[in-house]
């Protein structure tokens, strides 16, 4: 794996009112179909308050790509009940650019790697 191919999601989502609960309880399922994909390094949730932030990083452009394809369906379930306020795509630009048009219709703010530290 070339650690320069890495892509990173930063999704930041805000449960509508009295939503939080609901948008907690699809948390396994989404980490159920994430655990089958042989791309992903690393998938998980956090909380602060009443926003959800999913920490998630994929091989490549195309596993995130595949990722977002497997959990299409849960994705829209919880965008039914939560606002997406905020969307980060780190990693280098022709894995970013592979990316872009799936992505286009969602307020993303793309960051493409400039230096990083190789071991």
């Amino acid at each position: 794996m070339n650690p320069n191919s890495i892509v990173s999601i930063h999704p930041y989502f805000k449960p509508h009112e009295g939503k939080l609960e609901e948008f907690k309880a699809g948390f396994q399922e989404f980490i159920e179909k994430t655990s089958t994909e042989e791309g992903c390094l690393y998938y998980d949730f956090s909380v602060s308050d009443d926003l959800v932030f999913c920490r998630e990083a994929y091989v490549n452009g195309d596993a995130a790509l595949a990722h977002l394809e497997n959990v299409g369906e849960n994705l829209g379930e919880a965008l039914a009940i939560s606002d997406l306020i905020r969307l980060e795509v780190h990693g280098a630009a022709a894995e970013l650019d592979k990316m872009r048009d799936a992505l286009k219709d969602l307020p993303v703010q793309w960051f493409v790697l400039e230096c990083s530290l190789e071991k």
